[in-house]
């Protein structure tokens, strides 16, 4: 005899294909939701024991019976708390999902928004270094033409310099030149070289001293007139020349060999009361003394 239990959950010959795929969604997730695990779990404990019900009695069947629902049970109840925690998880972490999705869009945001000032101040710098660019070539261009004038000027000053100093060395060995000409006693040339050298440096200091030698040069050969009136020049034109009480002392010089005695003592005379101080005078006074 079959007890009431297992009559109630054992499948007929005929049907029980039918019962077995009627139950299988109880094995899903939503399955365990819409129905009570512990039936499943009875379901398919109980199933293998049906044959073997018969076997006992009823008080042993219903004793077994009753441990297995309780077994069933219990189990089931440990399902449902573990589906629970599952859900809380479940559910926990598709809000924490959430947030780190706002999170997430909240830092694209900001994101994009630093990119695009970055954009603006990279801009900004791009037109800064383009004017720049363009003041330094610009600076660059006036610095050139100016060096490049400076460079012009200090080569016209290097020119004048050169041709300055080649003037005065070109001086300097024509006076030597000509004052070579009078100490070997060519005095003709030497006159004529004086006055070459005259007429090449007509702005020369050495103009005085080239006039002076003129007059020695004619006083030397015996021409008196002609050193008097070379040495009257170097009086008149250079009064202020160390050459100039030099002169006149030629020129009286000049005088007494031309006989003229009385103007010889009055340029004596002339060139102690205008250059007393000068080795010249000195030697005007000695003159006048023996006169």
């Amino acid at each position: 005899m079959t007890p009431p239990e297992l009559r109630a959950i054992a499948p007929s010959p005929g049907r029980g294909a039918g019962v077995y795929a009627s139950r299988r969604p109880l094995l899903s997730k939503e399955g365990c939701r819409r129905q009570p695990a512990g039936w499943f779990f009875a379901f398919v404990l109980l199933l293998p024991l049906a044959a073997h019900a018969a076997l006992f009695d009823d008080d042993e069947a219903r004793k077994q019976i009753i441990q297995l629902r309780n077994q069933a049970e219990s189990r089931s109840k440990s399902i449902e708390e573990r589906l629970a925690a599952i859900d809380a998880k479940l559910v926990q972490m598709d809000s924490t999902g959430q947030n780190r999705a706002l999170d997430l869009a909240q830092l694209i945001d900001s994101i994009r928004q630093d990119m695009a000032k970055l954009r603006g101040q990279i801009e900004v710098l791009a037109n800064q270094t383009d004017v720049l660019e363009r003041r330094q070539k610009d600076l660059y261009v006036d610095l050139d033409n100016r060096l490049r004038k400076l460079e012009q000027t200090q080569t016209q000053m290097q020119d004048k310099l050169s041709q300055g100093e080649r003037s005065a060395a070109a001086e300097k060995q024509s006076y030597e030149s000509s004052l070579n000409q009078f100490k070997l006693g060519n005095y003709q040339l030497a006159v004529t070289s004086f006055q070459s050298f005259m007429t090449t440096f007509p702005n020369s200091e050495l103009l005085p001293s080239a006039q002076y030698w003129i007059g020695n040069a004619h006083y030397a050969m015996r021409d008196y007139k002609s050193a008097i009136a070379a040495q009257q020049r170097v009086v008149k034109l250079w009064p202020d020349n160390p050459k100039a009480p030099d002169a006149l002392l030629n020129i009286a010089s000049s005088q007494s060999e031309l006989g003229q005695s009385s103007a010889a003592r009055e340029t004596l005379r002339g060139l102690i009361k205008k250059y007393p101080s000068s080795s010249a005078a000195g030697q005007a006074k000695q003159r006048l003394a023996r006169k």
